[in-house]
């Protein structure tokens, strides 16, 4: 029986999760700056209240962006100590990702456009559509100023608009049926979208937990 744990600290949002002999509990709080501080002993007290020693987890889940930057060099900073010490895989799932997959779980949304706001006048955006189950990105992530997203083109439906860049929803170039600007992701979500990469076998390495911020002219030089 498979173990995975998650945990997320890429928004305001601190949260982790497990799932053992087909269980999932979750522990999810709004702490804003205080990550570095609460993420371990969450992690700790999660595994205590399930009866599960650390070295039961078969692989680590956990949200690799686009998000904070400190919140989410915190999360792989914490998964890559787990995982080198316990010599498990990793799996890195897309905030935006999680942001539609706790839409599916909690309003039953089928197609989501995934937006957090990225500061400097600009979000983060992604489009998914359920599949089985499981949030499927349909085209790509990007941070762009909120005038120029863009919901796929051929797709029917309503979409549901999810995370805090829908704060911009006034300047945002799209129409969806509903949208809630206060969703963050959670290490539940994230933990179920681990599952489905898990089954495919998409674990990587300890190594390759690497961050994704989308916005490259800020994290890195630009090549000349």
């Amino acid at each position: 029986m498979t173990t995975l744990l998650a945990l997320d600290t890429a928004t305001e949002a601190c949260s982790v999760a497990l799932l053992h002999d087909g269980k999932v509990t979750s522990h999810y709080e709004v702490a804003p700056r205080l990550h570095a501080k609460k993420l371990l002993p969450l992690i700790k007290q999660l595994l205590a209240d399930s009866g599960v020693a650390l070295s039961a987890v078969d692989a680590i889940a956990f949200g690799r962006g686009p998000g904070a930057f400190t919140g989410v060099r915190i999360a792989i900073g914490v998964v890559q100590g787990l995982a080198f010490a316990l010599e498990r895989p990793v799996l890195p799932v897309s905030n935006l990702a999680a942001l539609a997959q706790g839409a599916l779980r909690e309003r039953g949304a089928q197609q989501v456009a995934a937006a957090i706001d990225a500061r400097m006048d600009e979000v983060y955006w992604g489009c998914y559509q359920a599949q089985q189950g499981e949030m499927r990105l349909v085209g790509h992530e990007a941070v762009l100023p909120p005038e120029r997203v863009a919901l796929p083109s051929g797709l029917g439906g309503e979409w549901f608009g999810a995370g805090s860049g829908w704060g911009y929803a006034e300047r945002l170039a799209v129409q969806v049926a509903a949208s809630d600007a206060c969703a963050l992701p959670s290490a539940q979500d994230i933990l179920t979208l681990a599952g489905f990469a898990w089954a495919r076998g998409e674990a990587v390495a300890a190594e390759q937990a690497q961050p994704v911020y989308l916005r490259d002219n800020v994290a890195t030089p630009k090549a000349r």
